[in-house]
């Protein structure tokens, strides 16, 4: 798992700083998914004590990127099958078009309009078919966890905030072609929940969604 340069790390937030590495790592694949993670070596990589990679461990194993096994350690969790993928978009489904009917009824002005300014957020980071996978599913992440926390209901917006983290191993597999088409689909869902459509902004994350799926789906041929 050697790369070209070693990692520095701020050391006034330490813990933060190997929890966001390592979460990174993982999300890039450079700690692939159903790799053993191995806590001596990477405490060494970053110049730390085996005690924050282990925190940091507990912490990514809360949000689901890392499994513990007994006498076999952490390791990376897999990536979903096709089963699980479409059971998780199942989920989706009944969770993100209710917080988007209920972010068009219960939103503040001010989180309408940091919805509306995620979705017109510029596309040209899709534009570098080498460069762009971070930098868009950032945006599409944030894009549905400010939806999630508008619908003004904590225990959903967690559950989809879980669910999201399943989705972001397979990010290196979203069809880079469809960037701009997501982006569409989103000021859609934006506009209904900007002027307070709680019908139409339901439907059109429905659509979205939807369609979100059929994207991905060829990954697993």
């Amino acid at each position: 798992m050697a790369r070209p340069e070693p990692i520095r790390l701020r050391r006034s937030t330490l813990g933060d700083d190997v929890y966001e590495t390592l979460r990174a790592l993982i999300l890039e694949h450079s700690m692939r998914p159903g790799d053993r993670v191995n806590i001596d070596a990477l405490a060494r990589e970053l110049d730390v004590s085996p005690t924050p990679v282990r925190e940091a461990l507990a912490r990514l194993e809360s949000d689901g990127l890392v499994r513990k096994r007994p006498l076999a350690g952490y390791t990376v969790s897999p990536l979903l099958t096709r089963a699980e993928f479409t059971q998780m978009f199942e989920m989706r489904l009944l969770l993100e078009c209710a917080a988007a009917r209920w972010a068009a009824e219960r939103a503040t002005p001010e989180q309408r309009e940091a919805i509306a300014v995620e979705a017109t957020s510029p596309t040209s980071e899709a534009d570098d078919p080498d460069g762009w996978h971070a930098a868009f599913t950032t945006h599409d992440a944030r894009f549905h966890d400010l939806i999630a926390e508008a619908s003004g209901n904590p225990l959903l917006h967690d559950g989809v905030e879980r669910l999201h983290v399943h989705l972001h191993l397979h990010r290196r597999y979203f069809p880079y072609a469809h960037a701009v088409t997501t982006v569409e689909e989103h000021q859609r869902v934006a506009a209904a929940i900007g002027a307070g459509r709680p019908e139409e902004a339901e439907e059109a994350m429905r659509a979205h969604l939807s369609r979100a799926r059929e994207r991905r789906l060829p990954a697993f041929d």
